[in-house]
């Protein structure tokens, strides 16, 4: 059998097979894969050591923007490597023998990460997106099939992630649901705030006793990036009879504490390379494996294992680099070299980006959008209103010249939303704010990435830019 070295843990995953722990045509969750040997204990990771494991960032770029794809170090880049590598020496052997002991030792490791009654509930998916694609088909297909009726609910948030929003039209929408959107507010003052839109909105969707087969809810939104209060968001929803609760958690894993149980939802989805450090593209969805739900949901690429379970029809959709998917418990061995494992990091993370949130709004005569208790290791700063942010083409045009003019690396919102009574937020010279940075800070930032940043716009400040100054119409009025 093909072998890695065997200092990678992966070496052990690809050995199961042999003490008859599965193999490619398996259900995945019989027993776990033998463990890798104990490792020496390690000291806690220093500056320096933290610096070589993202010394393939580009240099010179401030980049305050982990949300967006994550970071990966050098350490899982290595053993990714040799798992890629143990797949081309002998691919047969790789894919009857090693891989789905593999993954499973990943799901595995996510249960724990998350408190999942068994390691049955996980499947590993390429990103939170598809998760959602999983979902809704299965949404989409009770509605074709007569389950639903048509005209019934599908509650979704107005900042749900773009691409969740265009999947739930395109399934569920498409096949005959109402989709109704909770309108909240931003800035936002507090959780009540949320939860009071929530519970508004879900009354519009039980309007004439129509029922509420789904609610999607982000546990963080990305733009405007908000901690939603899930676990009481979960708990309307079973108060007020909604049939399955979705739970849109790109964000989660590594910026605030998951534990699906105590959540209760139906449907859990997180990444894993956005804040855990694993390559891309990894995810899971957690499915309670007590619910009947649970054997309907099928992949959306269907292959070999279709009618198999999720776990398996997830973990063969063909031919394809799985190596991401392997890395896992390479993760947590990873945060584990920090003072205090992902919570210590997640603690850290959360401080430091509220101090350089608040130097920022300092800076600049702003606010930050949403009060430190509803920010994770993502915060929302209000740009000085003089900036003339006035639509999302002129936040991605500020946002490509800050990367290109300061190597600046950091997301533009622009705020387009206003909830009914709510004014438009000013800033120190009365002038309303209508875009937002979203930083992020992940072990790898120091302070010099947010002062870049700070720099950048009061130079553009002090030069008189405004966001029309970018516009294509205005180039060509000035070349002519």
């Amino acid at each position: 059998m093909a072998s890695i070295p065997p200092d990678d843990d992966a070496a052990a995953a690809a050995g199961a097979a042999e003490n008859g722990y599965g193999n490619g045509n398996g259900n995945g969750n019989g027993p776990a894969p033998r463990p890798p040997p104990a490792k020496r204990p390690r000291s806690v990771i220093s500056a320096a050591q933290i610096r070589a494991e993202f010394e393939h960032h580009e240099a010179g770029v401030a980049r305050v923007n982990n949300g967006s794809f994550g970071c990966c170090p050098s350490s899982l880049l290595d053993a990714q490597a040799r798992w890629q590598r143990l797949f081309i020496a002998q691919p047969d052997d790789f894919y009857f023998h090693a891989l789905q002991p593999g993954l499973r030792r990943s799901r595995a490791a996510v249960a724990g990460l998350v408190n999942a009654g068994d390691v049955a509930e996980v499947s590993l998916v390429d990103n939170a997106t598809t998760a959602a694609a999983i979902v809704l088909q299965h949404a989409a297909w009770s509605f074709a099939e007569g389950r639903f009726s048509r005209g019934d609910a599908v509650l979704m948030l107005h900042y749900a992630y773009g691409a969740v929003k265009k999947s739930i039209h395109a399934y569920v929408a498409r096949a005959g649901a109402t989709v109704v959107e909770v309108p909240l507010p931003f800035p936002v003052a507090s959780a009540d705030a949320i939860i009071a839109e929530f519970r508004a909105a879900l009354d519009v969707a039980k309007a004439g006793g129509r029922k509420v087969r789904l609610a999607v809810i982000d546990h963080i939104t990305s733009m405007p990036s908000v901690v939603i209060p899930v676990k009481e968001l979960v708990a309307i929803c079973r108060e007020e009879g909604v049939d399955k609760v979705f739970i849109d958690a790109a964000h989660s894993i590594g910026q605030v504490p998951v534990d699906v149980r105590d959540i209760g939802a139906d449907f859990y989805t997180s990444n894993l390379h956005k804040w855990f450090f694993c390559p891309p593209a990894v995810a899971f969805l957690h499915t309670r494996k007590d619910d009947p739900i649970a054997s309907q949901l099928h992949h959306p690429v269907v292959s070999h294992e279709y009618g198999n379970g999720l776990p398996m029809e997830s973990g063969w959709i063909g031919t394809r680099d799985y190596s991401a998917q392997l890395v896992v418990p390479e993760s947590i061995d990873f945060v584990n070299r920090f003072e205090g494992g992902i919570e210590g990091i997640r603690s850290r993370n959360h401080e430091k980006v509220i101090e350089m949130g608040k130097m920022l709004a300092e800076a600049w005569g702003t606010f930050l959008g949403t009060p430190p208790e509803l920010c994770g290791s993502m915060v929302m700063v209000g740009l000085p209103g003089c900036l003339g942010v006035e639509s999302d083409d002129d936040a991605m045009r500020m946002r490509t010249m800050l990367r290109k003019d300061f190597m600046v690396e950091v997301p533009i919102y622009y705020n387009s939303r206003r909830v009914e009574a709510q004014e438009m937020a000013k800033d120190k010279n009365g002038d309303a704010v209508t875009g937002y940075v979203r930083i992020s800070h992940q072990v790898y930032n120091v302070t010099e990435d947010y002062e870049k940043l700070r720099d950048a716009v009061n130079k553009l400040v002090a030069d008189g830019f405004t966001s029309s100054k970018l516009r294509p119409s205005q180039k060509q009025e000035t070349m002519a």
